[in-house]
């Protein structure tokens, strides 16, 4: 080899090297989730057929059943108030955290609509709920539109909370790029993930501790793939294909839509309103993505009377 070849061979192993060294010290993912990670952790475990699903039940075992679907990475947590609000009101309330989220396991698969409506219909199937009331906020609202629609005599009613609609992009660039994507998500985007979380909120002073709580499932590993690959299987895609099966299926559905919200703009309502031109409808004001959290009392009061009406 001569003195060019050794040249450019340095180049490259130095190249790798700081590559390699740069991960490391970005990617925050260090730990492996397993049943040591879980114990002492609240609710409970089951094993599905693609894993392990952490979900967490209140209220009484005889109450009317509503399952709640989180958004695109904060885990079921973000339905504490919620939860409590209509455990209180005699609810049996599931919550539970979706693949690659939170305590459940992050399958080294494709994160399609198919792997999350079949995570749902397990969940209900193991804990022989036939029949339920769903809720999803943000992804969530997908996630419970896709399932309303495939199984409509599973579901009672659907509430969707600022729901992500409208075309998505075609493209995620640089982070849809062979390869390297997976290493620049890991080290750019993934890292900034938990302090980006209060921008869903108006005024996040109201929430100290939200980016300490989301901070602990982004250590294990799997939790960056899952949601990139969510990203991907979803480029080009109409929501709102979705959400006119949900109407074609009859499901009484309610709509709830912060009007500072801009993680899901406001106005993006208005297409979720034309697939399901039925539902009811309630713009939250003075509040952004999560009036669930931000004006609890009332989102609250809107869930159990949209219940009460269709039982």
């Amino acid at each position: 080899m001569n003195n060019s070849g050794k040249a450019l061979l340095a180049v490259a192993i130095f190249c790798v090297a700081a590559l390699s060294v740069f991960y490391l010290a970005r990617d925050p993912e260090r730990r492996v989730l397993d049943a040591r990670a879980r114990q002492g952790a609240p609710g409970k475990f089951v094993t599905l057929s693609d894993g392990v699903t952490h979900y967490q039940i209140d209220g009484p075992d005889t109450g009317r059943v509503v399952l709640l679907a989180h958004g695109f990475s904060v885990p079921l947590y973000i339905w504490d108030s919620t939860a409590a609000a209509l455990s209180s009101a005699g609810y049996r309330v599931v919550r539970y955290d979706a693949y690659g989220r939170g305590l459940s396991d992050r399958p080294d698969v494709s994160y399609t609509d198919a792997l999350y409506d079949r995570q749902v219909l397990e969940l209900l199937d193991s804990l022989k709920i036939t029949r339920a009331d769903l809720a999803g906020v943000s992804a969530g609202g997908f996630v419970t539109g896709v399932f309303a629609g495939r199984h409509p005599d599973r579901v009672r009613s659907l509430v969707l909370v600022d729901p992500v609609a409208g075309q998505t992009s075609t493209t995620m660039h640089p982070f849809d790029l062979p390869l390297v994507g997976r290493y620049l998500w890991q080290t750019l985007a993934v890292p900034g993930m938990a302090a980006s979380q209060p921008s869903d909120f108006v005024d996040p002073s109201k929430f100290p501790d939200w980016v300490e709580r989301y901070r602990p499932q982004t250590r294990y590993k799997g939790f960056g793939h899952a949601l990139l690959s969510t990203q991907l299987e979803r480029l080009g895609m109409s929501m709102d294909t979705v959400y006119r099966r949900v109407a074609a299926a009859g499901v009484p559905v309610m709509l709830l839509w912060g009007r500072e919200d801009h993680t899901v703009p406001f106005a993006r309502s208005e297409s979720v309103r034309k697939a399901i031109p039925a539902a009811e409808f309630h713009a939250i004001d003075g509040v952004g993505h999560l009036p669930i959290l931000e004006k609890a009392a009332l989102t609250d009061s809107l869930f159990l009377s949209f219940f009460e009406r269709h039982r």
